[in-house]
């Protein structure tokens, strides 16, 4: 079982202990916050690129597949009404490097997405998930 404890520190501000980590969230000025750290909202899409990324890190290293960068921008589009939940997220993954092979780089992203990333599975559950490669060298 995994436990989070997190603590009221001020205003809008609060410290998540995760196994000794700390984490500072806060809300922007206009809410009433101080901006000491991301909203939780915003955790939620850097959650999902860290849990992505690591599957495809660890899948193209088993495919001996060498880049020199590797970004996952997280695009979450939220609802009007409240609860203001996303309704769509989109993925970017980008990868820097010289002759990279295209059909392992889709592989790895799509065993990710379909099979591994269990952050991607729970919010495909509350939004459509989205996603595109893209390769720069």
């Amino acid at each position: 079982m995994q436990r989070v404890t997190t603590s009221w520190q001020s205003k809008m501000s609060f410290d998540a202990d995760l196994d000794g980590h700390h984490l500072v969230m806060d809300a922007s000025s206009e809410f009433g916050g101080e901006e000491k750290g991301p909203g939780p909202k915003q955790m939620l899409l850097a959650a999902l690129g860290g849990c992505t990324g690591m599957d495809v890190v660890s899948l193209l290293g088993k495919m001996h597949v060498e880049y020199e960068g590797f970004t996952i921008t997280a695009q979450g589009e939220a609802s009007s009404e409240h609860p203001k939940v996303y309704t769509s997220i989109h993925l970017i993954y980008e990868f820097k490097g010289k002759s990279l092979p295209e059909d392992k780089l889709r592989k790895a992203v799509d065993l990710s997405q379909e099979r591994y990333c269990s952050v991607s599975a729970m919010l495909r559950q509350a939004a459509k998930l989205t996603y595109e490669i893209k390769i720069v060298e």
